[in-house]
């Protein structure tokens, strides 16, 4: 069985299972016209851990998305947590959850037309689980008794189609033994990982998949888990995941709190850069271009910091990307201060939505993830922009003319930027685009020194 220890990408497991997932433009400010065309969603990322966090006063709320592709009877997971969860604290929420908050905070690409420029006078902007054999436990510990090894097991519970055990331990390798002897194949060097758990003296949610509550389900793919506990640490434990990552892991973390945006406090938190031009050709492979962008962004800031994909008062939007979440939904998420719905129920709800985007690795990020709520409440989101010019003669009106000319101006600024924004080749975003650069005159070229 693998042993997923996170949230985050937290993952203690097997290598041979590394799909596991658990934790775990006009400025922003004006309205916005035009429509929406396309969007980047978390399932992009391979091996992206996604988790829902919500935060209020000391009560913590932590849903993850367990995408789990393999074996049933090889998934199991560990979570540090501050304390025995009692049962109520404990569900299994639907997928679609993660799929409508998904859809309402994803990185948009949006679509404007430039008005004919002989129709109107101005050309502005449009209004428009079992075990392993066991053979594979540690045979020459196995008598000793959990007591022994200061393990103890505080809770048993069953939730849906999960079996979960809540654990407290005074030694990090008494912790490995047990869940060794459990069916729980870990890497080496897990006692170490698990150490600082047991310092601050933590619990440890233990689930694996109950396979005849499974099957009840009449499902193949596992519900997202909840739990809810009160601490005062504003905090996700990602380190114990990091013991066999192959190379850079992504979280995608939606952060649902009363007051204002979520930033961490230990690392860096930086907006992607948005609203820019790029050239309308992106269209056609959106998920293309945000995965680039993404990629480039990340290797620039050497995985050290945490990217903010959107920010938004869900008291209102304009226009909303997807329909918003109702108050059902986000209280099916743990916001359970907004109102239970009904017919009179507004549909705007006193929530702050917070997108996070996290691309690490061992070395740049050492430290569990701290968080902050902040006062601030401005709007931002992830949005692109493409601007298709309106096909008109040069001869055709006086104004026809500089249009035109102004277009392919622009048309080097958006092959520019999409190059710097992903690191393409600008001459390769040229031929694709379908325009060349402008001939210039020769004196033009020795005057000012240009290259063609």
């Amino acid at each position: 069985m693998n042993a997923l220890i996170c949230p985050g990408i937290a993952r203690i497991l097997a290598a041979a299972a590394p799909t596991l997932i658990c934790a775990l433009f006009a400025p922003a400010a004006f309205a916005f016209c035009g429509f929406y065309v396309g969007k980047a969603d978390a399932n992009l990322f391979n091996e992206a851990s996604q988790v829902v966090m919500v935060r209020d006063g000391d009560r913590t709320t932590i849903t993850m998305r367990n995408d789990y592709k393999g074996e049933l009877t090889e998934f199991a997971m560990v979570v540090p947590v501050p304390e025995v969860l009692p049962e109520e604290s404990i569900k299994v929420v639907d997928n679609v959850l993660f799929e409508r908050i998904d859809a309402y905070s994803a990185p948009r690409l949006a679509e404007y037309y430039d008005a004919n420029p002989c129709h109107v006078r101005s050309a502005r902007k449009n209004g428009l689980a079992g075990r392993l054999p066991q053979s594979l436990a540690m045979d020459a510990v196995r008598e000793k008794s959990e007591e022994d090894r200061g393990i103890t097991v505080e809770a048993e519970y069953t939730i849906g189609e999960y079996d979960v055990v809540i654990l407290s331990a005074k030694e990090s390798n008494g912790l490995e033994i047990w869940l060794r002897e459990n069916g729980y194949r870990i890497p080496d060097g897990a006692a170490q990982a698990l150490a600082p758990y047991i310092r601050q003296d933590l619990k440890f949610f233990v689930a694996k998949v109950n396979l005849a509550e499974q099957a009840k389900t009449g499902s193949a793919y596992l519900r997202p888990m909840q739990f809810s506990f009160r601490t005062e640490k504003f905090m996700l434990p990602i380190r114990l995941g990091m013991l066999n990552a192959r190379g850079p892991q992504d979280l995608v973390l939606w952060m649902l709190t009363r007051t204002g945006r979520v930033e961490a406090t230990n690392y860096r938190t930086v907006r992607l850069p948005a609203n820019m031009d790029i050239p309308t050709y992106v269209k056609g492979d959106f998920r293309t271009f945000y995965k680039a962008l993404f990629d480039e962004q990340a290797k620039r800031e050497e995985h050290r910091v945490i990217f903010t994909e959107y920010v938004w008062n869900m008291s209102w939007c304009d226009p909303c990307a997807a329909n918003p979440l109702t108050p059902a939904e986000l209280r099916g998420l743990g916001a359970d201060w907004v109102s239970s719905g009904g017919r009179r129920a507004p549909r705007a709800q006193p929530v702050m939505l917070t997108r996070l985007h996290v691309r690490y690795t061992a070395e740049t990020f050492p430290e569990d993830l701290m968080f902050q709520e902040t006062k601030d409440r401005a709007n931002y989101q992830a949005r692109y922009v493409l601007r298709h010019p309106a096909k008109v003669a040069p001869d055709a009106c006086p104004a026809a003319g500089r249009y035109l000319d102004q277009v392919a101006e622009r048309q080097e600024r958006e092959a520019k930027v999409l190059a710097t924004l992903t690191g393409w080749d600008v001459n390769d975003i040229r031929e694709r685009a379908g325009f060349a650069v402008r001939e210039r005159p020769w004196w033009e070229e020795w005057w000012v020194g240009l290259a063609p």
